[in-house]
């Protein structure tokens, strides 16, 4: 397919490599700006199969400092 394009594009070297440069540009920009726009709805980007919990929300209010009715941390007992 490729030696067909080369051959059908017109003049010499320099501008068969730039009617080459400027079809693979052409097509790349079909591409990201018609095709991928009609065809991205259709992808399953979007569509999550993981449930993620919803964690209950807890008010929390501001104190001067720690509580005289917490009790002190336990301590493992070392071996």
């Amino acid at each position: 397919m490729y030696g067909a394009l080369w051959r059908h594009i017109p003049g010499g070297i320099a501008g068969k490599l730039f009617g080459m440069l400027m079809l693979v540009a052409a097509a790349i920009a079909l591409l990201f700006y018609v095709v991928f726009p009609v065809i991205e709805p259709h992808l399953p980007w979007n569509d999550v199969t993981v449930n993620t919990p919803t964690l209950p929300t807890q008010s929390v209010s501001p104190s001067a400092g720690p509580s005289s009715s917490s009790s002190p941390p336990s301590v493992l007992p070392s071996n």
